[in-house]
């Protein structure tokens, strides 16, 4: 355990000078000499950044730089970023910078970044914006300086360890994903005996859905191109409504109804619909309805695959906002086998995988959940004096 009796407590604002950054906008310039240090800069890491020749406040070596602003419950409110380099990076608005000789820059680091203090300011309902004196009024804890310099070897060995089990997870869940999606590819690539190949044009109907305006409350459910997640289920929060009117009737979702995003971030993504409650889809979504016995939840798992996707990108047009429509959609070539049984079948061992392959993620997704508070557990005790000098293994 850490002695702390001769540690000591003062204000950021008493330790350390506080910069604000300046605006980069009109001199952006995808070929200029400097990193330009804004939020999404801070939160990839530095992985993701705009440059620009014009340097309006250079950013020096073990400067350390905060994200002031951020929407609520976001996770890059106070988040850090520590300096590596000379002469390669400088600071924009709502970000500031950090400067002392008090600390180990890295000890610094590792008690500013994503401090308590700071986060509590978020209240969870609007966009948070720390102010100057919310820094400076951050209360920081000095060892003396070999203390520092012996918590942060610590750390990093810990955090080291933390990052080799947090990256096999990773991988282990992008194994049990990409195995699915192999097998799926498998299938449909393929094909067998009794088999047919046709363009949508030729086996099915497309339907364009119902505009209205949304609203908290109402008789229909209105299905929208967000209430699709990434593996083409409904999500259930955010729900939005419509009244009724002879209209809509029209509109009306059956279980296992598809539904296709035409446009956006998710265009081309498919809903096998399955809803507890009356709803109508909204016109940017397209029904798709199959005139030949085709089961809507086969075609479903076909869109999961390579061979639907690189239709789905050949195919839309807009680059800034894609944009898959009918025309487009009855374009897609979709191989099925004939017999229905067979289909059924199918779809039974690709329902049966997913189930596996669920439960998988499920595992290397709590993994990483606790790896990520494993780490926040070793930052509150070396900051608590309840550091042991062993390195963490998971």
């Amino acid at each position: 355990m850490t002695d702390m009796n001769n540690w000591k407590k003062e204000k950021l604002g008493d330790v350390c000078e506080f910069y604000n950054g300046k605006a980069h906008e009109k001199s952006i310039d995808k070929n200029g000499k400097y990193k330009v240090v804004n939020s999404k800069f801070v939160s990839s890491n530095g992985e993701k950044a705009k440059r620009t020749d014009n340097a309006q406040f250079p950013l020096f070596k073990d400067d350390i730089v905060m994200v002031m602003s951020d929407v609520p419950n976001g996770k890059t409110l106070a988040k850090c970023f520590l300096i590596d380099k000379e002469d390669t990076y400088t600071l924009n608005q709502r970000v500031c910078a950090i400067r002392t000789n008090n600390f180990d820059k890295q000890f610094l680091y590792y008690q500013l970044n994503r401090n308590k203090y700071l986060l509590d300011f978020n209240n969870g309902e609007n966009q948070t914006n720390l102010r100057k004196d919310d820094i400076l009024n951050c209360e920081l804890l000095i060892p003396p300086l070999r203390e520092q310099q012996h918590i942060v070897a610590i750390l990093d060995k810990s955090f080291a360890a933390i990052a080799k089990a947090k990256a096999n997870a990773e991988q282990n869940l992008k194994n049990a994903k990409e195995l699915f999606e192999s097998y799926l590819q498998n299938v449909f690539e393929t094909k067998g005996e009794g088999w047919e190949e046709k363009t949508l044009e030729v086996i099915a109907d497309v339907e364009y859905g119902y505009t209205d305006k949304s609203t908290e409350k109402g008789d229909y459910r209105y299905i929208r191109i967000t209430d699709i997640d990434k593996n083409g289920e409904l999500i259930l929060e955010d729900k939005k409504y419509i009244k009724h009117s002879k209209e809509t009737e029209g509109f009306l979702i059956q279980d296992n109804d598809l539904l296709m995003a035409r446009t956006g971030a998710t265009f081309a993504k498919v809903l096998l619909f399955n809803g507890d409650e009356p709803s109508v889809f909204a016109s940017y979504l397209i029904r798709i309805k199959f005139k030949e016995k085709i089961e809507n939840a086969l075609y479903w798992h076909f869109t999961k695959t390579k061979t639907y996707w690189e239709q789905a990108n050949s195919l839309q047009s807009g680059a800034a906002q894609p944009h898959f429509n009918g025309a487009a959609v009855k374009q897609v070539v979709f191989a099925y086998p004939k017999s229905v049984k067979e289909q059924k079948d199918l779809i039974k061992k690709f329902e049966a995988l997913s189930i596996e392959t669920k439960k998988l993620e499920a595992i290397y997704q709590q993994k990483i959940a606790d790896l990520e508070e494993l780490k926040k557990s070793v930052l509150q005790r070396a900051f608590s004096g309840g550091l042991k000098e062993k390195l963490v293994t998971t």
